[in-house]
């Protein structure tokens, strides 16, 4: 099995998944990530804007900035992105992902939290994403600035063989349903 295929796979997979199972899996999740970020004390957080097969940390988002806690998510650039502070109004861009408007770089130096959503992974807990390479790019140059690394996916689609590149980003923990 190719990486290729094995996305095609996962892709169908979630795409297939019923909506009233999303919601399910979505509540879960969160409810999971904001446990683990109130455990660790984490003032800073990545996250992400989801796409519609992604789990939709909205609720997440909404409920950490009621609380203060920092929230930064991906404005892209070129065959990459940065990290901005989120805020509204979002705007949509390439390829359907919506990001805040106008935005300045955050320079701070330390990420305690990177929740990073993921089409699948293999026996490696490494990202297979939608193939664009923005996050292994991004995690390339700033992994040193990132504590914990957490992948998020409604179910789990996991190769048993090893499909990723040394270069794909890996993970610390994954979080499912």
């Amino acid at each position: 099995m190719t990486k290729q295929s094995f996305r095609k796979k996962s892709l169908q997979r979630l795409r297939a998944l019923p909506w009233q199972k999303h919601y399910l899996a979505d509540k879960r999740i969160n409810g999971m990530l904001y446990r683990m970020i109130k455990a660790g004390g984490v003032k800073c957080v990545m996250l992400y804007i989801p796409l519609g097969m992604e789990v939709d940390v909205m609720p997440l988002i909404r409920r950490l900035r009621k609380e203060g806690i920092l929230v930064l998510v991906p404005f892209m650039e070129g065959e990459s992105f940065r990290l901005v502070k989120y805020r509204l109004p979002l705007q949509t861009k390439k390829y359907g992902v919506k990001e805040p408007k106008f935005s300045k770089q955050y320079r701070k130096k330390m990420i305690e939290f990177a929740i990073v959503p993921i089409v699948g992974t293999d026996r490696t807990l490494r990202r297979v994403g939608f193939g664009k390479g923005m996050y292994d790019r991004f995690f390339a140059r700033y992994k040193q600035d990132i504590k914990e690394i957490v992948f998020t996916q409604r179910v789990l689609c996991q190769s048993k063989v090893t499909i990723t590149d040394d270069y794909d980003v890996g993970a610390d923990r994954i979080i499912t349903a």
